[in-house]
C-alpha cells in the first residue's frame, strides 16, 4: 500500500513538473517566437511614416511608388537588407515586428509600424536644392527636440537595390549629419561660449585685438586671416561676424583665458579632448558622432586651430545643430533630438510615444544670452538679405579638407521664434565645385519647413 501511494505521488510530481515545463515552454515561445521570425528568410515587416503620413519605408515591398521617392531619406531610414547599420530600421527592426505566437504572421492585416517625426516634402525639397553637389542638412525643432529634416547627399532609393554596390560613390551608405566633419569657423561658437562662460559677457567685449591679415602667434606660427589686407582692431562682436583667425588665436593666448578651464568648458559640452575615448550621442539607437579636438597649448598652432575649428577638430551636424538649441532656448541645456514620434503594435495598438528630454547645463543662462544676441546681432547685419523673412542668428564656416584641396561651407544657426522654433545645420562639400550657397539652402529649407510645419 505504501508502495502504491509512493508511486501515485511520484507519477503527480512528474505529471505536475511536465505541466509545468510545457507552460515555460510555450511562454517562452511566445516570448521569443517573434525574435526568430526577424531573423528569418520569411520574416514581413511593417512600415516606416512621416509626420504626415507619408511612407518612408515599405516592409512588405509591396507599394507603387514614384521613381526615386525614397532618395532623399535613403540612408537615414534604410532597410533590413544589412547593407546599412547605422540607420533608423536597422537599430529598429523590432519595432516593425508583424508576428505574433498567437496570431501567426499577418501578411496583410499587421499594422506595426514607426511614426516619425521628419517632414518628407522639406526633406525632398531640400535634396533637390543641392543639384550635383553634395552634403547634409539637418533641422530640428528646438523645443521638443523633433527632427524634421535630416538628409545626406549622396543617398540611394532602397527599392532599387545594391547591384553595383563598389560603384557606389562614398558616403553613399551613411547619413553624413551622424559623423564627424571639418567644422570651420562654426567652431568659433563654441570658442565664444567658452570666453563667456571664462571672463564674463562685460569683459569679452572689452577686449580688442588687431588683425593685419595675419597673426604670428607666441610660438612663431602664422595664423592666416581669409582677408589678406585684414580687419584691423576688433571687438569680439566685429571679429565674430568677420571670422577673423588672428582675432580668435589671439583670444585664445589671452592670460584671461587659462587653457584649462577652456578644456574645461569643451568638455561640458561633449568634445573628447587630446585622443580620449569616443562617445556617442543615441538618437533612437542610430549613433552619431561627438565632437572631439585637440588643446594642449595656448600658445601653439594647433590649439589655436583646433579652436578655430581646422586641425584635429571634428563635430559631427547634428551636434553642430544640437549646441544651437542650447542657445536659442536660453538655458544652456541641450533639447535632445528624436525621430520617432511613436510606435504602433501588430494590433495598430500605439505605444512608445516621445517625450522632450534634455542635456545637462553646458553653460550658464547669462551664457547662453549672449551668445545669442551675438549670432542674432550677425544674422542682422550679413543675413537679413539672404536668409529673408526669418529672424536668424546664424554662423559661417569654410573647412579646410582633403589637406586644403578642397573647401567645404558650413552655416549653423536658429530662428528667433516662438511660434517657428528651429535650429539647423548645413554642409556644402566641395563648395568651389558650383554655385549653390549654404544661405540659398537655409532658405529653401526654412520656406518649405514654414509651409508645411
Amino acid at each position: 500500500m505504501k508502495s502504491i501511494r509512493r508511486t501515485q505521488r511520484i507519477i503527480s510530481l512528474i505529471i505536475i513538473l511536465f505541466i509545468a515545463g510545457m507552460a515555460f515552454l510555450v511562454l517562452k515561445i511566445n516570448h521569443e517566437a517573434d525574435f526568430y521570425m526577424m531573423n528569418s528568410d520569411t520574416h514581413q515587416l511593417g512600415f516606416v511614416y512621416d509626420r504626415k503620413g507619408d511612407v518612408l519605408f515599405d516592409g512588405t515591398g509591396q507599394g507603387s511608388y514614384p521613381d526615386n521617392y525614397f532618395l532623399d531619406i535613403g540612408n537615414l531610414i534604410g532597410d533590413d537588407k544589412g547593407q546599412m547599420e547605422n540607420t533608423l530600421v536597422a537599430r529598429n527592426l523590432q519595432k516593425l515586428n508583424n508576428y505574433s505566437f498567437s496570431d501567426g504572421l499577418k501578411k496583410q492585416g499587421g499594422k506595426a509600424a514607426i511614426y516619425t517625426t521628419l517632414n518628407h516634402e522639406a526633406n525632398r525639397a531640400v535634396f533637390n536644392s543641392f543639384g550635383y553637389m553634395e552634403g547634409c542638412v539637418s533641422a530640428y525643432n528646438y523645443k521638443t527636440g523633433e527632427i524634421l529634416v535630416c538628409t545626406s547627399l549622396p543617398s540611394l532609393d532602397v527599392t532599387k537595390g545594391y547591384e553595383g554596390l563598389e560603384n557606389f560613390k562614398s558616403g553613399t551608405l551613411l547619413s553624413k549629419n551622424m559623423y564627424g566633419t571639418v567644422p570651420g569657423s562654426t567652431q568659433k561658437v563654441s570658442t565664444v561660449i567658452s570666453a563667456v562662460e571664462i571672463m564674463g559677457s562685460a569683459q569679452l567685449f572689452s577686449k580688442s585685438y588687431t588683425c593685419n591679415g595675419k597673426y604670428t602667434n607666441r610660438t612663431g606660427n602664422d595664423i592666416d586671416c581669409h582677408n589678406i589686407y585684414g580687419h584691423g582692431t576688433q571687438n569680439i562682436q566685429e571679429a565674430f561676424e568677420n571670422s577673423c583667425n588672428p582675432f580668435f588665436a589671439q583670444l585664445i593666448e589671452d592670460d584671461d583665458m587659462p587653457l584649462e578651464k577652456v578644456k574645461k568648458q569643451y568638455e561640458k559640452m561633449g568634445y573628447v579632448l587630446n585622443g580620449g575615448k569616443p562617445t556617442y550621442i543615441d538618437i533612437n539607437g542610430i549613433q552619431c558622432e561627438t565632437a572631439s579636438t585637440t588643446l594642449e597649448n595656448s600658445y601653439e598652432f594647433r590649439t589655436q586651430w583646433g579652436c578655430i575649428g581646422q586641425g584635429d577638430t571634428l563635430v559631427s551636424p547634428i551636434q553642430l545643430m544640437m549646441w544651437q538649441s542650447a542657445i536659442a532656448n536660453g538655458t544652456g541645456k541641450m533639447t535632445m533630438p528624436y525621430l520617432i514620434d511613436h510606435v504602433t503594435d501588430l494590433n495598430g495598438h500605439e505605444k512608445e510615444k516621445a517625450k522632450t528630454h534634455y542635456s545637462e547645463k553646458l553653460f550658464s543662462e547669462s551664457t547662453a544670452s549672449t551668445v545669442k544676441q551675438i549670432m542674432l546681432t550677425n544674422g542682422s547685419d550679413r543675413y537679413s538679405y539672404l536668409i529673408s523673412g526669418y529672424k536668424v542668428g546664424v554662423k559661417s564656416g569654410t573647412a579646410q579638407v582633403d589637406e586644403g584641396a578642397k573647401e567645404n561651407s558650413l552655416l549653423v544657426g536658429f530662428v528667433d521664434d516662438p511660434s517657428f522654433p528651429i535650429a539647423f545645420c548645413i554642409l556644402i562639400e566641395d563648395k568651389d565645385s558650383g554655385y549653390l550657397t549654404t544661405e540659398q539652402v537655409a532658405q529653401v529649407l526654412l520656406d518649405n519647413l514654414k509651409n508645411n510645419y
